[in-house]
């Protein structure tokens, strides 16, 4: 016989046999009989399993408590409990592995967010961190049908390269020889010794490879995992996490603000419309106003300003802001955030910012003081897109590469792009991991990402 997940059963019309397979969550014995709480992964629901104590099954009960895996073959039958349809009426009993009560630390109480990331191996069993995880699932689904509804295709950007596309320097560096033996070495010689015969890292983004692959395939959009080696260590930040990067050629920084506030909406959508249940548990649980804000990103089109419009706006406010604003600082969370939640009550999208503060591949504006950049604003997480039109002239971006200090010659293969039929284009990358923040009331990276790397923390 398959075996029915719960999912199956809470849609099922009609009892009948079934074969369930999954962990207790609870168990509690009665006169005669017993009742099993099974929760196998697939929804939030458990099942309750009722297991008359006759010679056949009291063996298999033997031991069995919280954490338990087991197989159960029975009936469906309807359930005479109040909130349940469905309970199993078990006819034979498989345990796959026992948990030992004394040891086993996932007990029918809450657990602190920070005592699970100790044993985020086991987490996913729970309420909270199951639903993460499916609520991840789908959010990745809804990404590639976003773009897939919209003709764009699907690459893989390297992991390994030798650029620095973000110019900051906080790239890991990958190595295939041995430390000491290496820092003893002098620096040609260790270049030459390097499996790659040059210094290697792992990618901090994948934009200036979709950038090429735009330039061919017209709308194209990355998405895998990205590394910043920056010691930080505040509820925003990891040293591996995912980002959507999608890239469009013959677009300008209207079309950008235009895509990205498309896909936000897309999957805030998607979110409320599959995932009804476990936004429910994080509504109830982990924030109130979750459900609320959702809905309010939905309702209304974004906001829009340019970066010296949104100073004003924060200089006009009165407040007393931690990181004073003048016209070429860049925005810090709480500016972000009062933008978002008090001034607009709304996202919000920053556009047009001083070209000191952004990176050497973006469009200089015709002013010669701010480039064609964006940064798309949503409520609790601030900067959740950030993106821009890329400087698709020649003469513009090796001048600005070279006020970067950035050499042309590991770059070859980028401006040959530009030298041979350059064409405008823009693109954004979106952190994966803050939109299931937004999505879920998460608050810290590290919940909603199953094993988080963070500085001085590798386990699992």
């Amino acid at each position: 016989m398959q075996r029915t997940r719960i999912r199956e059963i809470l849609a099922s019309e009609a009892g009948g046999p079934v074969l369930l397979k999954g962990w207790v969550r609870t168990r509690r014995d009665s006169k005669g009989f017993s009742f099993l709480e099974i929760n196998d992964g697939s929804c939030l629901a458990n099942v309750q399993v009722v297991a008359d104590h006759t010679p056949e099954l009291l063996p298999a009960l033997e031991g069995v408590g919280t954490g338990a895996a087991l197989a159960v073959s029975g009936e469906l039958v309807e359930s005479p409990a109040q909130g349940q349809r469905w309970e199993v009426r078990a006819a034979s009993i498989e345990v796959y592995g026992l948990a030992d009560q004394e040891a086993f630390p996932l007990q029918k109480k809450r657990h602190s967010d920070e005592f699970l990331r100790t044993i985020a191996h086991l987490r996913p069993r729970t309420n909270k961190y199951g639903a993460m995880l499916r609520v991840r699932s789908e959010m990745a689904l809804a990404v590639h049908d976003f773009f897939r509804q919209r003709g764009f295709f699907h690459v893989h950007a390297p992991i390994l390269t030798g650029s620095d596309c973000e110019g900051a320097g906080e790239m890991f560096r990958v190595s295939n020889l041995e430390a000491e033996k290496a820092a003893a070495m002098p620096p040609e010689v260790r270049a030459a010794e390097e499996f790659f015969g040059r210094p290697a890292g792992l990618t901090v983004s994948g934009q200036l490879e979709a950038e090429l692959m735009a330039l061919g395939l017209g709308s194209v959009y990355t998405f895998g995992p990205t590394f910043r080696a920056e010691n930080s260590n505040t509820p925003k930040h990891a040293a591996e996490f995912w980002m959507v990067e999608p890239e469009v050629a013959f677009a300008d920084l209207a079309d950008d603000m235009d895509l990205a506030e498309g896909l936000v909406r897309h999957l805030v959508r998607h979110a409320l419309d599959h995932c009804a249940a476990d936004l429910a548990l994080f509504g109830n649980f982990v924030d109130k106003t979750l459900l609320p804000t959702l809905e309010n990103i939905l309702a209304r089109p974004f906001a829009r300003l340019t970066h010296a419009e949104a100073i004003a706006v924060l200089k006009a406010s009165g407040r007393s802001f931690e990181f004073p604003v003048h016209e070429t600082s860049d925005l810090q969370t709480e500016h972000e955030r009062f933008l978002c939640e008090e001034h607009f009550k709304r996202p919000v999208i920053v556009y047009d910012y001083p070209k000191e503060i952004k990176a050497f591949y973006m469009r200089l504006n015709d002013d010669n003081r701010t480039v064609a950049a964006m940064d798309l604003l949503v409520p609790r997480i601030g900067e959740l897109c950030g993106g821009s039109q890329r400087e698709e002239r020649l003469d513009v971006l090796a001048r600005r590469m070279a006020e970067y200090g950035l050499p042309e010659e590991p770059y070859w293969w980028y401006l040959d792009t530009r030298r041979f039929g350059s064409v405008p284009h823009a693109g954004f990358g979106m952190g994966f991991e803050r939109l299931l923040m937004l999505v879920t009331g998460i608050a810290n990276i590290r919940d909603v990402i199953p094993y988080p790397r963070t500085p001085g923390h590798l386990e699992f």
